[in-house]
């Protein structure tokens, strides 16, 4: 039998991740419409200025689906429309998501609503979520139509649970106080869901028993709420240079994140000068260091540590297989030690 390696395994599926997605793509690609087919494979990093494998992103969620249906002792290849569904999905999300946070840029380029205007964006991403479902149809030639049924179903349930999250998100803008409680329960939604069915969907493809099937989606949830409570903290002290986005946006905009929270609960000179609002691009370095003193980043931290393992005890009840094991628990890890 020939042996496979992880570096192998990996270096496989990123090329077909992309195959895939173009596959779906091309139902967008007409000649007279091409500019409008331009503007999702631009955000997609296909196209433009900066186009490449840093415009791209890093592709995890389908990453993340197939590795999930290797562990579970399946065949990746046939999980593709899956993955390339998600990933679709997830970029839909990020479109709208630079409108309503008036962000002008995402990966270090300027953001599809920046060049195209507003209403255009919003018609680029609701075709891409279009395009998301049309590929999870695909699924019908590689499983059965049980799966197939149960994976539409999860997609659309992941869909509503990600608009949920965002009009969490949208309204704590305008409320005064919000809970740590009321903060996890918009993370849930709008980060934690897709993660955690890209890894649910994985397992379901690869025909895994129900009670496995709850263990990866445990571990893609917890995964989840990891990856924003790293994703907050990289918000306020990460490189700008490494992430792509301004550290000063999250404090000036007056984002609600894990560290701000935590922060306001302490009622000490963060909290005061956080209540008196518009906060200044000038301050931001005094206050993000006035809330590292106060005990911020490292509760930030010790949170993403917490979720990591809860993630990586679900993980190994699943009994996950080799050689996709190795790779979703460095995976796992490396979310406590990323930049970007």
């Amino acid at each position: 039998m020939l042996h496979i390696t992880p570096q192998d395994l990996r270096e496989s599926m990123i090329p077909a991740i992309e195959n895939q997605m173009h596959q779906i793509m091309t139902m967008a690609n007409e000649p007279e419409l091409e500019p409008f087919y331009s503007m999702m494979a631009y955000h997609l990093g296909w196209e433009g200025k900066g186009a490449g494998p840093e415009a791209r992103g890093k592709r995890f969620r389908p990453l993340l689906l197939l590795l999930t249906c290797v562990s579970a002792g399946g065949g990746w290849e046939k999980a593709l429309p899956a993955a390339a569904a998600v990933e679709l999905l997830h970029n839909f999300s990020l479109i709208h998501d630079d409108i309503q946070d008036n962000s002008p840029l995402r990966r270090g380029r300027e953001t599809v609503w920046k060049i195209w205007g507003i209403p255009q964006a919003i018609n680029a991403g609701d075709a891409m979520l279009t395009l998301a479902h049309l590929a999870m149809l695909n699924l019908e030639n590689t499983v059965t139509s049980d799966i197939l049924t149960t994976a539409v179903r999860l997609l659309q349930q992941t869909c509503l649970k990600l608009t949920k999250g965002q009009y969490l998100d949208m309204t704590f803008e305008k409320c005064a106080q919000v809970t740590l409680e009321e903060y996890w329960q918009m993370v849930e939604g709008k980060t934690a869901a897709l993660i955690s069915v890209c890894a649910e969907l994985g397992a379901l493809i690869a025909g895994a028993s129900e009670s496995v099937c709850q263990y990866y989606k445990d571990f893609g949830h917890f995964l989840g709420l990891a990856f924003q409570a790293q994703d907050d903290l990289l918000g306020i002290w990460g490189d700008a240079a490494i992430t792509g986005k301004s550290n000063e946006s999250d404090l000036v905009s007056g984002k609600k994140t894990l560290p701000v929270l935590y922060g306001v609960s302490q009622e000490g000179e963060f909290s005061k000068r956080w209540l008196l609002g518009n906060i200044r691009p000038a301050e931001v370095h005094q206050i993000a260091a006035q809330l590292e003193n106060e005990g911020g980043l490292a509760f930030t931290r010790q949170e993403t540590e917490r979720l990591t393992k809860l993630a990586l005890d679900s993980f190994y009840q699943a009994e996950p297989q080799e050689p996709a094991k190795g790779l979703l628990i460095d995976i796992a890890e490396k979310l406590l030690h990323r930049n970007g």
